[in-house]
């Protein structure tokens, strides 16, 4: 069954949309992991929109989970990220002015500048995963890379899946099977929700873990936030094919 790490960026953006600490970022992290959540999620970026460098240092020796550092490998993020020492990072390849992560590496053409930096995470007991599309060539260079898992980007499919289209899961489907062919472990992520996540999750017994924010706290307005972690959980207890 893959685990559900929630991604608390959506929770520091609306503490900086008034300043001061409301709400308080460690303590949503802690009950997040009290009600559930398998692992906790933060993807940093330069300008500090959201979760700002020092929110991960403070987050590193409470978190009881597995903690999940996301981003571009600037210099400034591999110190940091290298300082903190979580259980994995996830490297994406964004722009600094995005709104959110969209797309997937191109790690044939990365191929030496993601080596580099995935042996130094390495070096240092960090698991690295990176963010791609489901790609076999692209998939096969990031193990090429030196990466322990990927992370595929799930956003093509949710489109699909919001249209009645189930045949977008395919290519997530052979990317799941080629990735574990060649020893990779399997994470998952971008537009996961309540509505799809127990079709993608079915359809993909090799997911090891699903990272899932904008969509959580959406639903934990509504909710509440040990019902809605409680749900996602739901979501992911997939045996025999049946939906727990």
């Amino acid at each position: 069954m893959a685990l559900l790490s929630v991604n608390i960026n959506k929770v520091a953006t609306l503490r900086n949309a008034r300043g001061g600490d409301v709400p308080n970022l460690l303590k949503v992290a802690l009950d997040c992991e009290r009600f559930g959540a398998q692992g906790i999620t933060v993807h940093p970026r330069p300008d500090e929109r959201h979760i700002r460098y020092q929110d991960v240092r403070e987050l590193i020796p409470v978190l009881t989970t597995e903690f999940n550092i996301e981003g571009y490998p600037s210099k400034e993020f591999i110190s940091l990220v290298i300082e903190n020492k979580p259980a994995q990072v996830t490297l994406v390849p964004d722009l600094p002015e995005d709104i959110t992560s969209n797309s997937g590496w191109d790690a044939k053409k990365n191929e030496h500048f993601l080596t580099e930096i995935v042996s130094e995470f390495k070096r240092n007991s960090i698991r690295v995963s990176l963010f791609m599309d489901p790609v076999l060539e692209q998939i096969e260079y990031a193990k090429k890379t030196g990466s322990d898992r990927i992370e595929l980007y799930t956003e093509k499919f949710a489109i699909q899946y919001a249209k009645g289209n189930k045949k977008g899961i395919q290519p997530y489907k052979k990317a799941a099977e080629f990735s574990k062919k060649i020893g990779l472990g399997l994470n998952a992520g971008h537009d996961l929700n309540l509505d799809n996540l127990s079709f993608f999750a079915r359809e993909i017994p090799e997911l090891d873990e699903v990272s899932i924010g904008h969509a959580l706290i959406s639903d934990a307005l509504y909710l509440g936030l040990e019902n809605t972690i409680q749900l996602y959980r739901r979501a992911l207890k997939i045996e025999d094919g049946i939906e727990l």
